[in-house]
């Protein structure tokens, strides 16, 4: 008789989400569904707002990409308007993208992912001279690595469990089957988590520079950027690169010494080698290396055919709400989408906890919508970007893939597993921490003989436009659609990363990445599930629904009244 799992919520991620299974005798997955349990909402917020507004309000989406949201909302407008801003604009904005995906990255990787492939309890059990040489396996300038160091983690570890306050480290499932670190290697990356503690925050400095602050920045304008100052200084442009090569050289001697012995760890183990069960993919251009080039170019790869990639159309992407908590009767293109909300609830069954509320699989279960490009579900993220530039023939990306795959003596085929999936955001890390320093003398060059950075935007009010733009934010291509009326926002519709990823099963009854993933996975012990995070964390779930908040109970904890019309 097949069991259900329920996992709710998922924690190390942003915002809040529920993944249950269903396995069969042999804990074998046959069934799963991916639910975000609260509401954002913020493009019914943005209706009758001023348009030069938009990327100000829609950063607070996410508490983590937030300048992903900023930067795309402010070019939503502008090109609506049809607006062309300075190259100096283009380059600045490019180079706080650098630092947020250098950022991003490092925390997913090691504080959101890590403890899926990290046992720390058997960290606690290692030989620190012992695995000071297992370090040097995989670089031979290795980071926090040394014996000293790495002893003084472990003691640092025990202190926690002996005081009983383990803090990020309570409650996993330490000792599970499918962790293959030896004591030596989780004892090597449990120190690499806690020297990323430092590095991420001196990634944060890095946006600071031009972004104003981190984590909502506040130097994007609709037509350029107002951080002129802070580009014709020596001394600012300096910091940012001196704090670049700080974070850049944590990534070259830890993250990717880390996936380098994961993939020697890990390479055999079942669990970490599917999870990529929708074939499809598609990613956008990103990264201004010069005016007019991009480090990443964009491309939709349908059902797995590498050879056939071919660019985006805009006008094939639609969303299907048939089993999200939305009306809709049809799917909607973005720009005519609506946001009307229509919650149906959960249905009480048995699980292996007992009897608990769970998702009605065949109705509505989700607050996210069900993205399709052509009617299609496909899979957005670092993998995704990877594979598009490597059918293109970029040769930056072909090169990286290439190196990881000799390095680590793994076939092109372990790119479509979770553990290929979590090694395409260490080398989509490296790529852009490299690549970024190429923007960053472009910068150098150009305002030698061109210091704008702002253009002012016409809105004419007796007009109506429309007008949308996509990036890549780290969790894969991000989308913003605008309608502009009498001057105001009209509709927006923001199409975010995890959407594509997290959403429902669609009216044809084809699951999107997230639940398509675990189809198929083994269990070692269903109450225990640490394979289902293990695959979900790869994707890094950002489901943007922080700003929320519920009692488990059921009582209501406020009421907040918000006037859409508001000017």
């Amino acid at each position: 008789m097949n069991q259900r799992v329920v996992i709710d919520p998922i924690t190390r991620i942003e915002g809040h989400l529920r993944v249950e299974v269903e396995v069969d005798e042999n804990n074998v997955v046959q069934k799963a569904w991916s639910s975000s349990t609260l509401w954002r909402g913020i493009e019914v917020i943005l209706k009758g707002r001023t348009p030069m507004d938009v990327g100000l309000i829609v950063q607070r989406i996410c508490g983590v990409c937030t300048y992903s949201h900023y930067r795309c909302g402010t070019e939503a407008v502008e090109n609506a308007l049809g607006m062309k801003i300075p190259l100096n604009a283009r380059y600045l904005r490019s180079l706080m993208h650098t630092s947020l995906f250098m950022h991003d990255h490092i925390v997913h990787f090691y504080h959101l992912h890590g403890l899926d492939w990290v046992d720390v309890v058997s960290a606690l059990s290692a030989d620190p001279a012992k695995a000071a040489q297992v370090a040097l396996k995989y670089t031979d300038k290795p980071i926090a690595a040394g014996e000293g160091e790495l002893r003084a983690v472990q003691e640092r570890v025990k202190g926690f469990v002996e005081t009983g306050k383990l803090g990020p480290f309570a409650n996993a499932y330490w000792g599970n089957g499918t962790y293959k670190f030896t004591p030596e290697q989780n004892l090597i990356a449990l120190s690499h988590y806690l020297k990323a503690l430092e590095v991420q925050r001196v990634a944060a400095e890095m946006m600071a520079i031009f972004g104003g602050k981190q984590p909502h920045p506040q130097s994007l304008v609709v037509g350029g950027v107002t951080s002129v100052r802070d580009m014709l200084s020596p001394a600012r442009l300096q910091e940012w690169k001196q704090k670049h090569a700080i974070v850049a050289d944590f990534i070259e001697r830890g993250y990717k010494a880390d996936i380098v012995m994961a993939a020697e760890a890990f390479g055999g183990e079942a669990s970490v080698l599917g999870g990529v069960n929708i074939k499809s993919f598609m990613a956008t251009n990103d990264f201004v290396t010069a005016d007019g080039e991009y480090l990443f170019e964009q491309g939709v790869i349908l059902k797995g055919d590498l050879a056939g990639v071919s660019d985006i159309n805009p006008d094939l992407i639609a969303e299907d709400v048939t089993h999200a908590w939305y009306k809709a009767d049809k799917p909607q293109h973005p720009y005519d989408g609506t946001t009307i909300p229509d919650y149906t609830g959960f249905v009480e069954r048995d699980t292996v906890y007992g009897k608990l509320p769970t998702l009605d699989g065949d109705n509505k279960y989700s607050w996210v919508k069900s993205p399709r490009y052509q009617g299609e579900p496909v899979e957005v993220g670092p993998l995704a970007c990877l594979l598009v530039n490597y059918a293109r023939g970029n040769q930056v990306v072909v090169d990286a893939v290439n190196g990881l795959l000799q390095r680590t003596g793994l076939p092109i085929e372990a790119l479509f597993t979770t553990l290929g999936r979590t090694a395409a955001r260490m080398l989509q890390t490296s790529i852009v921490a490299k690549e970024g320093l190429r923007t960053f003398d472009a910068l150098l060059t150009n305002i030698q003989s061109d210091d704008s950075t702002y253009i002012k935007p016409e809105l004419d009010s007796n007009k109506e436009y429309v007008g949308h733009a996509m990036l890549e934010a780290p969790r894969g291509m991000l989308s913003h659609w605008i309608r502009i009326k009498e001057g105001l926002v009209e509709n927006y519709q923001a199409v975010v990363p995890t959407t594509w990823n997290a959403g429902p099963v669609d009216a044809k009854g084809q699951m999107g990445p997230y639940e398509a993933s675990l189809i198929g996975l083994k269990l070692e012990d269903p109450a225990k599930p640490l394979e289902v995070i293990r695959i979900i964390h790869s994707f890094d779930p950002c489901m943007a629904c922080a700003v929320h908040v519920m009692d488990y109970k059921g009582q209501s904890l406020g009421e907040f009244r918000i006037d859409p019309n508001a000017r």
